[in-house]
C-alpha cells in the first residue's frame, strides 16, 4: 500500500468510527485535557465527526470547533451528520500545511498518529503551529495496540503478532504510538504537560454488537492491506476468521489496551 493509503480504509470505515466512539469518554479525556467554554477548537482526524460534535458541545457557550480529516467521504459524513453553525468540518493532511485553518486554543488529536510510525514526531510538530501561544494540544492514541487478549489459542496468539509486525513493517503503523505522545510534547517545549493511562477495549463477557462490528472490521481489512497469508491455518483467512469469531463471541475471553493522553500548554 502507498504512504498516503490510509490503512483502515474501506466502505465501511466512516460507520465503523463513528459506532465506536463514545462521547461519554470523549468528554471525560477533553475535560481532563482543560477544554473550556468559549475556545476555538481544532479536531485533527476527525473521521465521522462525531468526537468534533462532542468538542463542540463542550465549548458552549461561545466557542467554536473545526474537524480536519485527510478524507473527503468522511468530510461529507460529518457535514451531513453534526454539521452546524459553529461546527465545521474541513479535508485537510496533517503531514502536510494546515497554516491556512488559523490558530486554535485547543487542538485534539486521537487515534491518528498510530497510523505514521515514521513521520509522526514531525506530524507532531506541524499540527503545533495550529496552537495558540498559551492554548492546549492533546494527544491521545493506544499501546499495545490490539496485542493483549486472554484465551487465544497459541496459533491465532502467532498469527496476531505476526500481522501486527507486518503492518509495522508494510503499512506505516504504530502499535505502541501511545508511549512516545510525551516525548513529542516534551521535545517541541511544551509546558504543564500530564499524562494520564487508562484501559480501552476493554472487553469480557458478553459481546456488545459495536465492539464485535469495529474488531470483525479490523481483523478483515488490515491483513488484507498487506498481503497476509495466514499460513497457520490450512484453510487460509476463512478459518483464522472462524476461530477468531469463536473466540471473540466467548464471554471467558478478555481484551483490553493501554490508552494514553497527554496534553500540555505552548508557552506564550
Amino acid at each position: 500500500m502507498s504512504e498516503k493509503e490510509y490503512l483502515m480504509e474501506s466502505a465501511d470505515e466512516v460507520i465503523r468510527l463513528d459506532l465506536k466512539t463514545d462521547n461519554e469518554v470523549t468528554g471525560r479525556q477533553a475535560l481532563w485535557a482543560g477544554i473550556q467554554p468559549g475556545m476555538r477548537v481544532a479536531d485533527i482526524g476527525c473521521g465521522s465527526g462525531k468526537t468534533t460534535s462532542k468538542l463542540f458541545e463542550l465549548v458552549q457557550p461561545g466557542g467554536s470547533a473545526l474537524g480536519v480529516d485527510i478524507a473527503p467521504q468522511r468530510i461529507s459524513f460529518a457535514q451531513a451528520n453534526y454539521g452546524r453553525a459553529g461546527l465545521e468540518y474541513a479535508c485537510g493532511d496533517a503531514q502536510g500545511s494546515l497554516d491556512h485553518l488559523g490558530t486554535f486554543d485547543f487542538v485534539w488529536v486521537r487515534f491518528l498518529l498510530e497510523y505514521y510510525r515514521t513521520g509522526s514526531c514531525e506530524m507532531v510538530a506541524n499540527i503545533s503551529r495550529l496552537v495558540k501561544p498559551g492554548g492546549i494540544l492533546c494527544l491521545t492514541d493506544l499501546d499495545h495496540n490490539c496485542l493483549s487478549h486472554y484465551g487465544l489459542s497459541p496459533r491465532m496468539e502467532r498469527t496476531i503478532r505476526e500481522i501486527m509486525s507486518g503492518l509495522e513493517d508494510k503499512a506505516n503503523f504504530d502499535p505502541y504510538a501511545g508511549r512516545k505522545l510525551y516525548s513529542y510534547l516534551y521535545d517541541l517545549g511544551f509546558e504543564d504537560i500530564d499524562v494520564k493511562v487508562a484501559g480501552h477495549h476493554v472487553i469480557y463477557g458478553d459481546l456488545r454488537d459495536s465492539d464485535a462490528f469495529n474488531w470483525l472490521k479490523k481483523v478483515e481489512v488490515a491483513p488484507q492491506k498487506i498481503g497476509y497469508q495466514f499460513s497457520g491455518y490450512e484453510n487460509g483467512y476463512d478459518e483464522f476468521l472462524a476461530e477468531f469469531r469463536e473466540f471473540f463471541h466467548d464471554p471467558r475471553r478478555f481484551t483490553y489496551s493501554p490508552i494514553i493522553s497527554c496534553r500540555g500548554r505552548k508557552p506564550a
